[in-house]
């Protein structure tokens, strides 16, 4: 017997439960769907900054593959809750955290097409996690995520304007012995999954309203 395809709720525009159907179905028919998307912000690093991490999606992904994109995110099963979204930070990070912890940015609708006439439309659950640590000590699901790269905030500042974006980001990347180790990538739009103005604003809103005396880890 294979292996049973994972099955997603879907909805209408307005968020209205209409029923379920396989991940294959929901993009070929182009339903909406819920994810989970969780931004890791680190208030540390680098000194006086803070920055935002982004995960680089490992080459064999389906979609936007290599690309730097949201530090944690996942579709939300069937069934599933937004605070079931959580497993994701443990199954993709290795990072354990009660939901609570999250500071909720918004749902944002998001609309992106896909390879083959398919049709990506998703209601995102966006959060932000405030949480400091070594980069060399996250847990990365190989599969899924091949390293780890900060942003300081006066670059992500620039995604939110539209503005042009070159910047040297320091993190860490998976060697062939699975371990991480520090690396540096240069980083033009080209190299970040595409995602709005619109969008990153929720997060610096939420990243803001936190260096205003918020929490941290």
């Amino acid at each position: 017997m294979g292996v049973q395809e994972e099955q997603f709720d879907i909805y209408d525009k307005d968020m209205q439960p209409i029923g379920t159907a396989s991940r294959e179905e929901v993009h070929a028919k182009g339903w909406w769907h819920r994810t989970f998307q969780c931004w890791i912000w680190d208030a540390a690093e680098p000194a006086g900054e803070g920055s935002i991490l982004f995960q680089e999606r490992h080459p064999g992904k389906d979609t936007f593959p290599g690309l730097l994109d949201i530090s944690c995110a996942g579709h939300l099963l069937a069934g599933e809750s937004v605070e079931d979204g959580v497993r994701e930070l443990q199954e993709e990070l290795g990072v354990e955290v009660p939901f609570d912890r999250l500071i909720s940015c918004g749902i944002f609708a998001e609309e992106d097409e896909l390879p083959g006439g398919r049709m990506d439309r998703e209601f995102c659950h966006v959060f932000v996690l405030p949480l400091s640590r070594r980069l060399e000590s996250y847990r990365l699901q190989e599969d899924e995520v091949t390293g780890l790269y900060r942003m300081p905030l006066p670059v992500f500042r620039r995604l939110v304007e539209g503005l042009p974006l070159t910047a040297k980001l320091s993190g860490a990347a998976v060697d062939a012995k699975g371990q991480l180790l520090p690396a540096v990538q240069r980083v033009t739009p080209e190299r970040l999954v595409p995602h709005s103005p619109a969008y990153y604003r929720l997060v610096l809103d939420a990243v803001e309203r936190l260096t205003d005396g918020g929490r941290a880890e």
